[in-house]
């Protein structure tokens, strides 16, 4: 909404402030600004002058035109000109040498065409009031030769451009803005609604609301002998310009106005192509409607419909038709003010994708008492401008209303805030705002309003004013009270914490497993939860693969991703995708979030109820059966190398091993020493798989990629990836992290190599050597794994460090060794290990 600092003026007495004021101002009271414009500071020396002659130049592919012009000088200036829209006897705007025109083009005198020309004679566009550059702007005859332009047509204008949310319809108004203005500075407020019809007892054209629930008022009147080529005067199109608005005719210019002033959008007829009663309705099966920008419209049976004797004529508050619209020779107009349903108009409006001024109004909620006034006001200013007679009676077909009256507490507004407003500051703003206010309470019609029945006895009963349908329960009267008090003025107080509340188990598991993976060199990414059938065939999941049965979203953003992720894994895949393209080759990404499994019998659709009533519990135990098992999960992706290269060598790739040790990663944060084996698993390599257990429990897998599905996504070759379910080790988290004790006594380390057999897994050998070491161990770690002749074919030496401590004393040698022999044995009798070199 672009609100002209002229304009609000009319409205409101502000006192000596700038445009950038009074937008801090609507700023604070909670209005969003867009931006603060000027127009015509820096245009100057830019006068009337009327044409004395007129010579035209021949030899020229166009037309030029020598012109001398008085400007209120000792003599008339020579102008060169190559519009023809005017003849000698005209007023025109001239700028003189050395003037300057809006965007800082400065005006000289200079040769051209073989004739001095000093000056230039403008068109609307030169001079910032509008796009019509198709002739020289004609002033009105009479208009004083020499007097200034700039102060003549108000070029010098401040424009405050707001965003209008959808919740403050009322400020896509003059009227609504000033108010606030005007609140915001403690100044009155003069209401451009404040008119007083005339009684009126006899209709005007016949109308009838078929439909109450698409209208519930609408008014007509009538004006005869108007003058279809009467021009719109400058101050209305330099206005309408101004606000965002392109002028087009007197009619449709005046209907615009009343609607950027009020609020109320309005619509002119042309009497004579009306048929019989008109009648505001909902469309009939396959009716269709030729709108005003000349496209046939099928029509939808919940579409709202002006219609007559002849069918549909406009679409209401969104777009007239064709057939009715006021053309150059319409002398006799019907003007219609209405009260549509806004969510009939938002539906339509989006239903058609046909978005209009009126339509923007309407779908935010107009005032229910302006139509009466708007289309007064209306037919006045186009009798004054356009001629005419206004024919007496109006047409008013009025459904009645119950007015909203809210019960609130007086205190309400300040436990919301979590300060204090008394009593007082309650009625004065909530009045500010336009509201009556009583004491006492309305008798309770709902759970809100016994519920606040019974918090006290200074009860305030609230009424809304019909501008502001936004206001509806006492929370919506309460924001009133805070952002008019003011935002800055809250007090920033913490909440006071609950003894014993804090993060639970899961949530501190879940903080210590980001921490351990950055710090691993992991980079944490948020992918869409959103994925589609081509994901599950480029993971090359089976037919009967549970991961396939995804919940299907009702409006999916995208067509290609209709369904809700049952693996983290296509995200992360296409973070790195990208990342990749953008020449990122060594990366290592991970993910922390949810999946969503169905269950097997649960129904296609959670079953949508109604909000007039609390369901039953076989209701909402079928809203149970439909909702999906929802596991956190996480996962990582690694690609590229996973140790640098560099000038001190050469770096090494990432590999299944680095998955599987993302893997041990978050398990040592749960307490949890993970199993793990040898799997078949998509979209794993077959061959380079490996399925995490914690206990006898599977968490998760681990691995290398296939092939196909690297193909498939374009990954970069031999990528890795990992994922493990949280939920499932929060289900065997031991209780809280404990912290180690810290020995002070010194570490004895020990060295063993055995020889396994190559098919025996390494997580079994270490299981044995742990426990066979006893208590005393601390640390085992396998650093070297051989295969050769040296070992015998089909054999494999796995080489450990062993480290003991003790947390009382210093361990002995002896102590040490006979840890060690106790681990390799109880290893040779469950793995058949044999000591290398034994």
């Amino acid at each position: 909404m672009k609100v002209p600092l002229s304009w609000l003026r009319e409205y409101v007495d502000l006192p000596a402030v700038t445009a950038h004021e009074i937008a801090d101002k609507l700023t604070a009271a909670g209005l969003k600004l867009e931006a603060v414009t000027s127009y015509g500071h820096d245009v100057k020396n830019v006068v009337v002058g009327e044409v004395l002659s007129i010579e035209e130049l021949e030899g020229f592919k166009k037309p030029i035109r020598h012109c001398q012009v008085e400007v209120g000088e000792a003599a008339p200036r020579q102008i060169v000109c190559g519009a023809t829209n005017f003849v000698a006897g005209d007023r025109v705007p001239v700028v003189l040498p050395g003037g300057v025109l809006p965007g800082g083009f400065e005006v000289g005198a200079r040769k051209t065409y073989g004739r001095m020309s000093e000056g230039m004679i403008c068109s609307e566009r030169e001079l910032g009031l509008g796009d019509d550059h198709s002739g020289i702007m004609v002033l009105p005859e009479g208009t004083p030769i020499g007097a200034d332009v700039v102060e003549l047509l108000g070029l010098r204008e401040d424009v405050i451009e707001l965003e209008i949310t959808p919740d403050i319809g009322y400020a896509l108004s003059i009227r609504g803005v000033a108010r606030e203005v005007a609140t915001a500075f403690e100044v009155p407020f003069r209401d451009p609604a404040d008119v007083s019809p005339p009684a009126e007892s006899q209709p005007s054209h016949p109308a009838s609301i078929a439909d109450p629930t698409a209208c519930d008022r609408f008014v007509l009147r009538s004006i005869s002998g108007f003058d279809p080529h009467a021009p719109s005067p400058f101050w209305l199109r330099a206005r309408l310009t101004r606000a965002g608005m392109r002028p087009v005719s007197l009619a449709v210019d005046v209907t615009n106005y009343v609607m950027l002033e009020l609020g109320q959008p309005l619509h002119a007829f042309d009497a004579t192509k009306l048929t019989g009663e008109i009648v505001v309705r909902r469309a009939q099966p396959g009716e269709t409607l030729e709108t005003l920008d000349h496209v046939v419209r099928s029509l939808n049976p919940e579409d709202v419909l002006i219609t007559d004797g002849s069918g549909a004529i406009s679409m209401a508050g969104t777009m007239g038709g064709l057939h009715t619209e006021i053309s150059d020779d319409s002398t006799e107009i019907v003007i219609e003010a209405a009260h549509f349903s806004a969510s009939g108009i938002a539906r339509m409006s989006r239903r058609h994708n046909l978005v209009s001024e009126a339509s923007k109004r309407f779908e935010r909620g107009v005032d229910r008492e302006l139509p009466l006034y708007a289309s007064w006001r209306a037919v006045r200013l186009l009798t004054e401008l356009g001629g005419g007679t206004v024919q007496p009676g109006v047409t008013h077909v009025d459904v009645p209303a119950e007015p909203v009256r809210i019960s609130i507490p007086s205190d309400h507004p300040g436990k919301v805030a979590g300060t204090h407003y008394d009593r007082e500051t309650v009625v004065r703003r909530l009045e500010q705002v336009g509201c009556t206010v009583e004491s006492g309470a309305v008798a309770p019609a709902d759970e809100m309003a016994v519920l606040l029945a019974v918090t006290g006895d200074d009860m305030l009963t609230v009424t809304p004013p019909s501008w502001r349908p936004d206001l509806t329960d006492p929370n919506d009267l309460a924001e009133e009270v805070i952002r008019l008090e003011g935002y800055e003025n809250l007090p920033s107080t913490l909440p006071a914490a609950p003894a014993g509340a804090g993060l639970t188990e899961g949530q501190r598991l879940r903080r210590r497993v980001g921490r351990a993976l950055a710090g691993a060199g992991y980079v944490e990414v948020l992918a869409y939860p959103f994925v589609g059938e081509r994901d599950f065939d480029n993971l090359q999941l089976p037919a009967d693969d549970a991961r396939r049965r995804a919940v299907r979203l009702a409006n999916p953003l995208s067509e290609d991703e209709p369904l809700m992720r049952t693996t983290l894994l296509p995200g992360l895949l296409k973070i790195l995708v990208r990342n990749v393209g953008r020449g990122f080759g060594d990366v290592a990404l991970f993910e922390t979030g949810l999946v969503y499994r169905p269950a097997p019998d649960a129904p296609a659709q959670a079953p949508v109820l109604g909000v007039d009533r609390r369901p039953t519990a076989e209701e909402l135990a079928s809203i149970e059966a439909a909702l999906p098992d929802q596991p956190r999960r996480v996962a990582v992706v690694l690609a590229g190398e996973f140790e640098r290269s560099g000038w001190w060598g050469k770096g090494r790739p990432a590999t299944w091993a680095d998955a599987v040790e993302a893997a041990r990663t978050v398990a040592r944060e749960a307490g949890v020493e993970l199993t793990v084996r040898a799997d078949r698993h998509e979209p794993w390599h077959p061959g380079r798989c490996a399925a995490l257990y914690a206990g006898d429990t599977l968490v998760g897998h681990a691995g290398e990629l296939h092939p196909r599905v690297i193909e498939a996504y374009g990954l970069p070759p031999r990528t890795c990836a990992m994922e493990l379910e949280l939920t499932r080790l929060e289900a065997v988290l031991p209780g809280p992290a404990q912290t180690p004790p810290v020995s002070a006594y010194p570490v004895a380390t020990q060295d063993v190599a055995l020889i396994v057999g190559a098919d025996v897994p390494v997580a079994e050998v270490e299981a044995a050597l742990r426990e066979g070491a006893g208590e005393l161990l601390e640390s085992l770690r396998l650093f070297d794994v051989y295969t050769g002749a040296q070992v015998g074919e089909g054999n494999k030496s796995l080489a450990y460090t062993l480290r003991f401590r003790a947390p009382d004393r210093t361990l002995t040698v002896e102590e040490t060794t006979a840890a060690r022999e106790a681990a390799v044995a109880l290893a040779a009798e469950r793995t058949g290990a044999q000591l290398r070199g034994a």
